[in-house]
């Protein structure tokens, strides 16, 4: 069965004054402004996400504006809308990424652009855009990406301290935004622990007809493989966040345990160094290959793997592992993470730890290979970009009907 959960908006009511240029709710035609922060020419899962509503938005018959930070200023038609991009300072140690820290340009640009509808990705520097929508009577969203406790408890912030902090900034962002959307249960429970009455859940999707399971090619495996009888992949930002560092743990015990296994790394961050050295000190066959520009390059290789490895602890979604379900790989993934719930019985959780990661990876290639990449296969087809569409724009209360195969539906239970 799928569903959306709607409770009662916080602050202006969608429709009610400021009803935008469609004329309210079943308008034809909303100016949707959404602000994202942390975004950069090798970002991975919120990038695409972008792109991809984007794209869904302007489909339906809305006008997208992206409004992102980078090193110069620019204004552009594409694919997904309009994309303006004002500049903004790069944080140290984040590996490039920038933030809009110019709040009197932002405030000018959304004056001009004057939306029907704001959508924000950031709840932490970007969250003064929330009392702003208030003030212009603008109903807004904010998109949790990312669970406030998880992304602290990763940083090594005590459990009970995170928890603490993190019901202080959501109470914050739910009193000033009209709705939040999560993405799964999963990234909803924060806010349900604070009473927040403003909570729409939706999914995310991913491109059935890229990635797909016919794109496996043994003499790609067996490139990547390099002579190893197993190729695991780790698709992900080489952060602290991301815990990339359990994928290289999990390896050497395979290979402790008598397990002919590679790991292919498909990304870049700040601890890409740290773990090349690493990998080279242990004498681990493991092969890293930066940010993967070709999305095509990226799904030949997810579907070449064997085992998907997902080790962060506070992904509150995973595109990037329901992109590997899409090209038949099975996911292993952390359970501390929402990731179990998009999974299922496409793969296997484990603790975060490199015991419990490589005892379900070896769970996993216990079954056997066509029956397990059907599940997988199968499970990600539940998962589309319109479905995703229509459902955040119920969130804005637009109107999906545009959209083909869109439906009002949203995350499957």
């Amino acid at each position: 069965m799928t569903v959306i959960r709607h409770r009662a908006p916080a602050g202006p009511a969608p429709g009610g004054a400021r009803a935008g240029r469609g004329g309210g709710t079943s308008g034809p035609s909303l100016t949707i402004v959404r602000l994202a922060n942390f975004v950069t020419p090798t970002s991975g899962g919120l990038r695409t996400a972008l792109d991809q509503l984007g794209r869904g938005y302007r489909a339906a018959g809305h006008r997208p504006v992206l409004v992102v930070p980078g090193d110069v200023a620019s204004d552009q038609e594409t694919a997904q809308g309009r994309v303006v991009t004002l500049p903004g300072p790069a944080l140290p140690g984040t590996g490039g990424y920038r933030v809009l820290a110019d709040r009197r340009r932002l405030r000018r640009l959304l004056e001009e652009l004057a939306p029907d509808r704001l959508e924000v990705s950031d709840r932490t520097t970007l969250r003064w855009t929330g009392e702003w929508a208030r003030r212009a009577r603008v109903p807004s969203v904010m998109v949790s990406h990312e669970t406030a406790d998880g992304v602290l408890r990763t940083w090594g912030v005590p459990a009970a301290a995170a928890a603490r902090a993190a019901d202080r900034l959501n109470r914050r962002t739910a009193w000033a935004y009209s709705r939040i959307v999560c993405t799964t249960e999963w990234a909803e429970r924060e806010f349900v622990r604070i009473g927040a009455h403003n909570v729409v859940r939706a999914p995310l999707g991913v491109d059935l007809s890229r990635c797909r399971p016919g794109r496996r090619s043994t003499a790609l495996r067996a490139r990547y493989a390099d002579g190893e009888r197993v190729l695991l992949l780790m698709c992900s930002r080489l952060s602290v966040e991301k815990r990339p560092g359990t994928a290289l743990d999990a390896l050497a015990e395979l290979r402790a345990h008598g397990m002919r296994a590679a790991l292919v790394v498909a990304g870049d961050g700040p601890l890409r160094g740290a773990l090349e050295r690493r990998a080279r000190e242990q004498r681990l066959p493991v092969r890293f290959l930066g940010h993967v520009a070709d999305r095509e390059a990226l799904a030949d290789l997810q579907a070449a793997a064997d085992v998907c490895l997902a080790p962060g602890p506070a992904e509150t979604f995973g595109l990037s592992a329901l992109e590997a379900l899409a090209c038949g790989t099975p996911v292993v993934c952390s359970a501390s993470s929402a990731l179990p719930e998009v999974v299922a019985d496409a793969g296997a959780c484990a603790t975060d730890d490199p015991t419990a990661f490589a005892r379900a990876v070896r769970t996993v290639l216990a079954q056997p290979e066509l029956p397990r990449r059907a599940t997988a296969r199968a499970r990600a087809e539940l998962f589309t970009w319109p479905r995703a569409t229509a459902a955040f724009l119920a969130a804005h209360d637009a109107s999906p009907s545009a959209l083909p195969g869109g439906s009002r539906q949203g995350i499957l239970r």
